[in-house]
C-alpha cells in the first residue's frame, strides 16, 4: 500500500517547521529539505539548526533530506524516489534589503529552486499538490501609489476600494520591487503557470509578514522578532522612513499553516490567495515598539533613518476576501497582542539561560 507523503522545503524555519509540526499526523512520513542556509544568509544569529534538532526529536515520522533545492539532480531523484502527495515550498532567501547584495543567490534560490521542484512534480508526481510560499512584495511599490492617510501613529488607505486592504488583482508590474520581489514574482507566476498549463494542483501564498514563536528574526527579515529581540537585549532598532508610521499585517505561522491544511484537503489548481492578518492584524512599527515595551517593561531604543528601504512599502495588508471566500471555515485567531506576548516570554526565557 501506497504511503502518504507530505514533503517541506525549508522545513527547519519558521512555516516549514510549523508545517511539519502541525500536519504530521495526517501522513505516514514527512520529509523536510534544508541545508540551513539561512545560517549563510545572515550569520549565528539566522542558524535554525536547534529547531532542526528539535523538529527531528519530536517528529518521529519525520525525515530530514541536508541539500540545497538548487540541487537539480537531487531534486528529481528525491521525487523520483519518494514520490509525494502534498508538497509545501518554504525554502528560499527572504530579505528584502540582501537580495540586492546577493542578486545571483537571491534568484537561483527563489526563482530557479522553484523551477525545479515544479518541474520534478511535473515528471514524476503530477497529482501531487504544490503549495508555495509567496510574498506581498510581488506587488512591487504599487501600493505606495495609492492614496493614503496620515494618522497619529500610522498611515490608512484614503480610498474605500483599499478599506479592506490588497486584493490579488492588484497590479504587479511597472513598479519597484526590489531584487528579493522579483525573485519571488518570478516563481510566484512559474508556480501558476505549471497549475494552468500542466493542470496541476499549485497555489502561490502571497503573505504579509509572517511570525510566531519559532522564527530567528534579524535585522534585514523578521520584523516583530527583531524588534523583541533588540528590546530585550536593550539594544538600539533602526527605523527606516515614513516616521515609523508604515504599517504591516502580522499572521502568526500556525494561522497560515491551518490555511494550507484546508487547501491541501480541498485543492484548487493555480491559485494565488493574498494571506496576512489582514486589516485586524495591523500595527505600525512605532505601534510594535510602544506595545513591545509596554508588554515586556522594558523601554525600547531606537533611531530614526530618514531614507526608506528600496521599494518599501508605506501601508501594506491583505484583502482577505477572496481566500475567505472559498474557505470560510479558515480565520485568523491569534491577534498581534498575543503574537507579542508569546515571542515575548520565548525570548525571556531563552534569556534566563544564557
Amino acid at each position: 500500500m501506497k504511503k502518504k507523503i507530505l514533503l517541506v522545503t525549508g522545513s527547519s524555519g519558521l512555516v516549514g517547521s510549523e508545517s511539519v509540526s502541525f500536519l504530521y499526523k495526517d501522513y505516514d512520513l514527512v520529509y523536510g529539505i534544508d541545508n540551513n542556509q539561512r545560517k549563510i544568509f545572515f550569520g549565528k544569529n539566522g542558524d535554525i539548526s536547534a529547531r532542526q534538532k528539535e523538529v527531528i526529536k519530536n517528529v518521529k515520522n519525520y525525515r530530514h533530506l541536508n541539500f540545497d533545492i538548487r540541487d537539480r539532480k537531487k531534486i528529481f531523484e528525491v521525487f523520483k524516489k519518494l514520490k509525494p502527495e502534498h508538497i509545501i515550498h518554504c525554502a528560499g532567501q527572504p530579505s528584502h534589503d540582501l537580495a540586492a547584495r546577493i542578486p545571483f543567490d537571491d534568484f537561483n534560490t527563489n526563482a530557479v529552486g522553484t523551477l525545479n521542484l515544479l518541474e520534478a512534480v511535473r515528471r514524476y508526481t503530477p497529482k501531487s499538490v504544490f503549495v508555495f510560499l509567496s510574498t506581498n512584495k510581488v506587488y512591487g511599490d504599487g501600493p505606495n501609489y495609492l492614496k493614503i492617510k496620515e494618522l497619529k501613529s500610522r498611515y490608512v488607505f484614503l480610498e474605500k476600494k483599499y478599506k479592506l486592504g490588497i486584493s490579488e488583482d492588484f497590479k504587479i508590474d511597472q513598479c519597484t520591487h526590489s531584487f528579493f520581489g522579483v525573485s519571488k514574482l518570478s516563481a510566484d507566476i512559474m508556480v501558476q503557470e505549471y497549475g494552468r498549463y500542466f493542470n496541476i494542483y499549485t497555489c502561490s501564498l502571497r503573505a504579509g509578514c509572517i511570525t510566531g514563536l519559532n522564527h530567528s528574526g534579524v535585522e534585514l527579515h523578521g520584523f516583530l522578532n527583531y524588534l523583541v529581540k533588540v528590546n530585550l537585549e536593550k539594544k538600539k532598532y533602526k527605523i527606516y522612513g515614513y516616521k515609523g508610521k508604515q504599517i504591516r499585517d502580522n499572521i502568526h505561522s500556525a494561522d497560515l499553516v491551518n490555511f494550507i491544511r484546508y487547501f491541501l484537503d480541498k485543492p484548487r489548481f493555480s491559485e494565488v490567495y493574498n494571506i496576512g492578518g489582514g486589516l485586524e492584524n495591523t500595527i505600525s512599527i512605532i505601534e510594535a515598539i510602544k506595545l513591545i515595551s509596554n508588554i515586556s517593561r522594558v523601554e525600547t531604543n531606537y533611531e530614526y533613518v530618514k531614507t526608506p528601504r528600496i521599494g518599501d512599502h508605506i501601508c501594506y495588508y491583505s484583502n482577505l476576501s477572496k481566500i475567505k471566500s472559498h474557505f470560510p471555515k479558515w480565520k485568523i485567531r491569534i491577534k498581534v497582542p498575543n503574537i507579542l506576548e508569546e515571542i515575548i516570554e520565548k525570548n525571556k526565557y531563552i534569556k534566563s539561560w544564557q
